[in-house]
């Protein structure tokens, strides 16, 4: 008999996989992705020190104002626009994508698409 793996643990070894192949610095931080079935979080994260420097998500009341729906690639895309915005304010203008074990495509690439046209670089 064949016994699959839930896509949760598939998802969390995919991610332990990309983690060891990169992590943030103070000069080029992680910006870290995670989608709920509800709503998506966004973080950069000095990985050397373990501090958050940047997050957003649409959980926030000034980014869930601005959206019709919070699980849907709208929502990605500003969630997208608001983190480098985030960003660029404090002064971070490159970073290393982490899609935290999600498939690039739709949602993630969405966000990561919208923070490369409001100025990250990555």
């Amino acid at each position: 008999m064949i016994k699959k793996e839930s896509r949760s643990k598939v998802r969390a070894k995919k991610h332990l996989r990309i983690r060891n192949r990169f992590s943030g610095t103070a000069e080029r931080p992680r910006l870290a992705v995670f989608r709920s079935n509800n709503h998506m979080y966004a973080q950069i994260i000095d990985d050397t020190v373990g501090n958050t420097l940047v997050s957003a998500s649409t959980v926030q009341k000034e980014v869930k104002a601005e959206i019709e729906k919070t699980n849907n690639v709208d929502a990605a895309a500003y969630l997208g626009k608001v983190i480098a915005q985030r960003a660029l304010d404090k002064g971070i203008k490159t970073v290393v994508f982490d899609r935290g074990g999600f498939i690039y495509q739709g949602k993630v690439k969405a966000l990561a698409d919208a923070a490369r046209e409001a100025g990250l670089e990555f």
